[in-house]
């Protein structure tokens, strides 16, 4: 795809405004929970945004458009697993949580809370949860860095090597100073960018096909089993589509915005904003592919996840081509932040002040955490060296390995008084392994998202542990019930 000048003007515009945004946090920042957890004071919008930006990835806008380009309303059956999935968490999950993280001596990590809330003396769950986090985050950001590469490559005709350090350096540099305060406001104004780009490109496309009736009708023309969500599906395939929103419970990238809020009582509101958010973000998406179908009926692509870029190409002038285009990357950035960030708190928290310096300032451990997330990235960038080593297939292996090993536990853990330390212990573990074996084999019961064995053997492996036991002991079960009491003040909203 060639080049503009006003394209390439106004997406180097966005960057420029992502690190100012960085460098306005640095100034913010003045410890560690500045750098790992904002200081608790996000507002109901960009808590709400930040998740869903952060969740996405680019994913929403070439992922599922270029799903549904190729197969067709039968992929809708993910869409709808996500949509419940959110929704879900942010009811059940989202003010208990942030409720809980506080309580628990101020938890600032997901990590931080399993030690805290099992009172676990070990360091235990903290190891192995930060081992976790480590072990799917490094190859889920590549996969990101990898998709941002090639963006770069394809829109402005830059090599692949040169277009992974470009991308990567911008969302290094603002994660690197601002932390927490950089990713939750730049994920902010990529969310909006995101959601007016899904919004305005299905319309514009649908519009110029003389609209919706004469676009279901040319795609019926071209294919009709493109038109039917049950066509090639069976129980078990529209089952193991829908786990994906298992797992909204467990991807720390996501949850911590939850801890993030500044106030509890604010947690409907931010609720709102989410769910309303992604759902336009998600049929934004799935009407994008589909229509594209209609569009492309003469000239099909060849790379169907390129769907969203040549609509945004052929259809919009060049100046807002390059708002659109950003848009692609705002989504692929800001999962990428998120998980940088996740990655260095593991280091820094879990491994660095836990077990080598305990005593350290908080100024040591901001500049640990700063040094983490350049390492991490590091890492990350050479695994995606080469766009051909099929990173990008383990963004669902990222997905389900944090949905089955840490979902589980969130959820027992804010609703079962009686939950053990040990029962978190064998669900972490076994939910963790089942994704990675469960990955390896193929055929039968083994063709399901390996999300779904995978969380329903954890939440198996905690209850019997945990009914084994004598129970968590009274301290635990007393914090517990003073959450319980502070979760009943609905009106509360001081936390």
């Amino acid at each position: 795809m060639e080049m503009s000048i006003p394209t390439l003007v106004t997406f180097i515009a966005y960057l420029i405004g992502m690190l100012v945004i960085g460098t306005v946090s640095y100034k913010l920042t003045k410890n560690l929970s500045d750098y790992m957890l904002g200081g608790r004071r996000l507002g109901p919008g960009v808590t709400a945004l930040s998740a869903g930006a952060s969740d996405m990835s680019g994913w929403l806008l070439l992922g599922l458009p270029g799903a549904f380009y190729a197969a067709g309303m039968n992929q809708i059956w993910i869409a709808v697993g996500l949509a419940m999935g959110a929704y879900l968490n942010w009811q059940f999950v989202a003010r208990r949580f942030r409720v809980y993280t506080e309580v628990a001596k101020d938890s600032i990590t997901v990590s931080d809370y399993f030690e805290n809330r099992f009172h676990d003396s070990s360091n235990l769950l903290r190891v192995i949860s930060a081992m976790v986090v480590l072990l799917f985050f490094t190859f889920y950001t590549s996969a990101g860095m990898v998709g941002g590469a090639t963006l770069f490559e394809e829109s402005f005709g830059m090599s692949y090597q040169t277009a992974l350090w470009v991308g990567a350096i911008v969302i290094v540099s603002y994660t690197f100073f601002g932390g927490f305060l950089a990713v939750s406001w730049t994920d902010f104004f990529q969310g909006i960018l995101m959601f007016l780009a899904l919004v305005s490109v299905p319309v514009i496309v649908v519009q110029s096909l003389d609209g919706w009736n004469e676009t279901v009708q040319a795609v019926g023309s071209i294919d009709p089993d493109k038109l039917n969500a049950l066509h090639g599906m069976t129980f078990l395939g529209i089952i193991s589509l829908m786990a994906w929103g298992l797992g909204y419970f467990g991807q720390p990238h996501i949850i911590i915005r939850f801890m993030a809020l500044k106030r509890p009582g604010d947690m409907p509101k931010a609720r709102l904003i989410g769910i309303v958010w992604m759902t336009f973000a998600l049929l934004g998406a799935i009407f994008t592919g589909f229509a594209g179908i209609a569009y492309f009926a003469d000239q099909p692509l060849e790379n169907s996840e390129a769907v969203f870029i040549n609509l945004s190409q052929v259809l919009f002038n060049p100046w807002i081509a390059g708002i659109l285009l950003a848009a692609i990357l705002s989504a692929i950035m800001s999962t990428i932040d998120s998980q940088l960030l996740v990655s260095a708190s593991a280091l820094t928290e879990d491994f660095y002040k836990t077990l080598l310096r305990k005593d350290a300032s908080e100024k040591e451990l901001v500049w640990v955490g700063r040094s983490t997330v350049a390492g991490v990235a590091l890492i990350a960038i050479f695994i995606a060296m080469d766009p051909q080593a099929g990173v990008l297939d383990l963004v669902g292996y990222g997905w389900s390995g944090f949905g089955a090993a840490f979902g589980p536990i969130i959820i027992l853990s804010l609703f079962w008084r009686r939950m053990t330390r040990n029962g978190a212990l064998a669900g972490m573990i076994v939910g963790a392994g089942t994704v990675i074996i469960w990955r390896q084999l193929e055929g039968g019961l083994f063709n399901i998202f390996e999300i779904l064995p995978g969380f329903i053997l954890a939440t198996i492996a905690i209850i019997v542990v945990t009914l084994l036991e004598n129970g968590p002991g009274k301290a635990v079960e007393e914090e517990f019930d003073s959450v319980e009491g502070r979760i009943k003040r609905p009106t509360d909203t001081r936390g």
